[in-house]
């Protein structure tokens, strides 16, 4: 199982805009409709915040994972990067700047555990998350996130 097999290059957004936390998920989930992974956004991200009522996927380090479980899709994702950073609640404290959202069915918990291990192992790692910030755009994002897997798949 790779990451890249549920995030397609269309995607992933190098230059987020927002500046809140709703306004990130929104924009994150436009990303998906746009790129006909999902069809109902609102259904979407309430799902989303409903989860981050439940706690914030804020997980420190600069990183964010929204996730959430959604029926009306197979397991889809986006990745968004935002380099001004977004108050994402998270538990250092400090802004968020790289972005991984996936909605998984509620059939999938072993997929969605599976998919959240996988996210989290990969950005642990300071030197990955530095290249996924300094990269310039959508293709390079999509480049290094496949030379990671490689690397840690063999």
């Amino acid at each position: 199982m790779r990451i890249l097999d549920y995030l397609p290059k269309e995607c992933i957004e190098a230059d987020l805009k927002a500046e809140t936390k709703v306004e990130l998920l929104k924009e994150l989930v436009q990303v998906l409709v746009k790129s006909n992974q999902i069809k109902n956004a609102d259904k979407a991200l309430g799902a989303l915040l409903a989860r981050e009522k439940m706690g914030s996927t804020g997980v420190g380090d600069g990183v964010a994972i929204p996730h959430a479980k959604f029926n009306e899709a197979n397991l889809v994702a986006a990745f968004g990067r935002s380099q001004k950073g977004v108050d994402f609640e998270s538990l250092d404290n400090k802004p968020a700047h790289l972005f991984f959202l996936f909605l998984a069915p509620e059939n999938s918990a072993a997929l969605h555990l599976k998919i959240l291990a996988r996210i989290s192992r990969l950005l642990k790692k300071p030197d990955f998350r530095q290249s996924l910030m300094q990269v310039k755009d959508r293709e390079d994002i999509y480049r290094v996130i496949a030379k990671e897997e490689k690397e840690i798949t063999g």
